[in-house]
């Protein structure tokens, strides 16, 4: 499964009064790192859209290890955790550059629907072929 990793610089609009990353915000991350992920892949969540389907979240899970501050440099880790019908998880791990200490990890859980009716459906054999990759 493919696996990309993004730089992130803290912007001060980010922080909350104690200077650090404001907890919600790595929800934010998760989803840059999840359009970057399914970008490289070569299949961007625009042209899904285009095509009719969606990846709403379902579900988030995030466990926070320490604090990212402003100006921090970030590396954002996002992976495919896994697929099953209907269902995938993308998973996301955050740290300061050149740093092992995870600050934030966790997942997205998310279902394949169709765009006309809302509804959950397959998904497209694209996505399935760019997983595998």
């Amino acid at each position: 499964m493919k696996k990309i990793t993004m730089e992130y610089r803290v912007p001060y609009a980010d922080t909350d009064m104690m200077g650090v990353v404001y907890y919600a915000n790595y929800l934010v991350f998760f989803e840059r790192a999840r359009n970057e992920l399914m970008r490289s892949c070569g299949y961007a969540y625009k042209q899904c859209e285009s095509e009719g389907w969606g990846l709403p979240v379902t579900h988030a899970e995030l466990s926070y290890r320490g604090s990212a501050k402003y100006d921090d440099l970030l590396e954002i880790t996002a992976y495919v955790q896994s697929h099953k019908g209907v269902r995938i998880e993308i998973a996301c791990e955050i740290r300061r550059k050149g740093e092992e200490k995870i600050l934030v990890s966790g997942f997205t859980r998310h279902a394949f629907i169709d765009l006309k009716t809302f509804r959950p459906c397959p998904p497209p054999e694209r996505f399935i072929e760019m997983l595998s990759e």
